[in-house]
């Protein structure tokens, strides 16, 4: 996606997220469409906003996001909510585990007094 015609409704931001996400190209993008787009970016932890699904399909059909028909966008919008409810919410997501950090007791201390030259990560 580093030619203009093919950013047709993407800035850089979005662009940056469909790279991360594994959409390369438009042939990519084409290949799974809007919708589908969109939710791998959701699901990857981004916080695409509708505009990022309604300037996908806008590129797709080659017009500009607010161009893209009012019916057109509410299927989309309804297609990609019943798709992210799929997804595991954040909320819903265990909490992490305590960090805890550990210290080598006294006997490998008296090892490594031993072994000058061993290395130590």
């Amino acid at each position: 996606m580093t030619d203009a015609p093919r950013l047709l409704n993407i800035g850089g931001k979005s662009a940056a997220w469909l790279r991360q996400v594994g959409l390369r190209t438009w042939d990519d993008v084409n290949a799974i469409g809007a919708v589908e787009s969109f939710l791998r970016v959701k699901r990857a932890g981004f916080r695409p906003s509708l505009n990022l699904l309604y300037a996908l399909e806008g590129a797709l059909v080659g017009c500009h996001w607010q161009q893209v028909d009012i019916n057109r966008r509410t299927e989309l919008a309804a297609q990609a909510a019943a798709g992210a409810a799929l997804l595991p919410s954040a909320r819903r997501m265990p909490p992490a585990s305590e960090v805890t950090t550990t210290m080598g007791d006294a006997h490998e201390a008296h090892d490594e007094a031993e072994a000058p030259d061993a290395l130590s990560f």
